[in-house]
């Protein structure tokens, strides 16, 4: 159970850590504040504020976020009336804002909110220390901090430093980043399986071993012979051959095999039944096993990558035509999947992250408002129209949009404790 924990932990923290550092690091190339980089959701178990940023750890490991400045749904509000204290710099400009009152500031000045902007002219007014007879204005720094209701230190949002005022492409990149980080990371990770093993079995119709004493060794079958048919079926991956075979235990098989003369035999044989699954037939063969070279093993990161890309793909067709809430899987499903990996090995444990990371990246673009791909549609819908929705109508589709997802992912995580804690 412990190895499960650290694996589902490793393998979702990376592709989460690595896919928010995506949205991260363009927002800020493109002059957008961060105001909280969050791995997981939930209560903050750690924080830890750098430059303009609050970086945090948050206690359910399944998800993150990255908070920029004009999202509607981060924003703190103070009220007219709400009392606060207010931290000063040496020549009375306002440099932090506490309206929490589970906080105590040293050196603050407690003041009644009469009116404020902390987006385009900064300051506060107010009376300060009880006085109502006298109304205060104070000017806040552009870079100004508020404590939120959790207590949590973050930087107010001026409007030049608005993910909206930043350019159209700017916004389309940082949206798009995310994704585009996942795909980099299948890549370096599918690159470094092959570079861990240094060689790759190919699954072509070439016997690579033959194991002594076996069915196939028993009826002349040689390493380095291609198996071309399987009782009449053309077999030309090493998964066909294995496919056609594996259903026929204690049945005659017709292999055609050609051998390594170039010569060609019919050979019969009778698989063996496996003694871990009995109906499962068995020859003795292995497939060919290959060392590669350095291009070839950048080559298979490629290769891979596209290669879980079009099976996500396929999968999604195969969900819009056929749904079924047992195609899915959240959380749950990856911890279980973590679970048999975690005793497979590190190469496992590589080539798992790498999939999900890929099918993190392609699932993000969808369409839907609420993902990235929801975001880049509202992006090239500007871009055709000339301007963008208001930001009423552009909160409204996203908050549908999630709340859809949010509906969705209930469903598949009651659905996956179901299928695997309940029966």
């Amino acid at each position: 159970m412990v190895s499960t924990i650290v694996t589902f932990i490793f393998v979702f923290g990376l592709i989460v850590l690595v896919h928010e550092f995506g949205h991260f690091i363009f927002a800020k190339r493109g002059g957008i504040l961060v105001r909280e980089f969050a791995i997981g959701m939930g209560p903050k178990l750690f924080h830890h504020r750098k430059n303009e940023t609050t970086y945090t750890i948050r206690m359910l490991p399944i998800g993150g976020y990255v908070r920029m400045a004009g999202e509607a749904d981060e924003e703190v509000e103070l009220a007219p009336g709400m009392p606060v204290s207010l931290v000063l710099d040496e020549n009375g400009v306002v440099i932090k804002i506490n309206p929490n009152k589970k906080v105590q500031l040293p050196n603050s000045v407690p003041v009644e909110v009469i009116k404020y902007d902390l987006v385009d002219d900064l300051f506060i007014t107010g009376y300060e220390n009880g006085d109502e007879t006298k109304e205060k204005r104070f000017e806040v720094a552009h870079n100004a901090t508020i404590i939120e209701e959790d207590g949590l230190e973050t930087q107010i949002a001026p409007r030049d430093v608005q993910f909206q005022s930043a350019s159209l492409g700017r916004r389309m990149m940082t949206n798009f980043a995310g994704p585009m980080n996942n795909f980099i990371l299948s890549f370096v990770l599918f690159t470094l399986v092959a570079f861990l093993m240094g060689g790759m079995y190919q699954n072509s119709n070439t016997i690579g071993k033959v194991v002594d004493n076996s069915v196939a060794q028993k009826a002349g079958i040689e390493s380095g012979d291609k198996i071309l048919e399987v009782n009449g079926k053309k077999t030309s991956t090493f998964n066909e051959l294995s496919s056609e075979i594996s259903p026929n235990a204690n049945k005659k098989v017709d292999l055609l095999v050609q051998k390594k003369s170039g010569e060609t035999k019919n050979i019969p044989v009778v698989p063996a039944a496996s003694k871990e699954n009995p109906e499962q037939g068995m020859v003795g063969i292995s497939p060919e096993y290959k060392e590669l070279s350095l291009f070839e093993k950048f080559k298979y990161g490629v290769t891979e990558t596209f290669a879980n890309s079009l099976m996500i793909f396929k999968a999604l067709g195969n969900l819009v035509t056929d749904f079924s809430l047992n195609k899915l899987g959240g959380p749950v499903m990856i911890f279980k999947a973590s679970e048999q990996v975690s005793n497979s090995g590190f190469i496992a444990i590589l080539s798992f992250t790498a999939m999900l990371s890929v099918n993190l990246g392609i699932m993000n673009l969808i369409p839907i408002p609420g993902l990235d791909g929801g975001k880049l549609a509202l992006n090239i819908f500007e871009g055709v129209r000339g301007k963008p929705l208001s930001q009423e109508k552009e909160v409204m589709i996203t908050m549908i949009g999630v709340g859809i997802l949010l509906l969705l992912m209930i469903a598949v995580t009651w659905n996956d404790i179901q299928r695997f804690f309940i029966q």
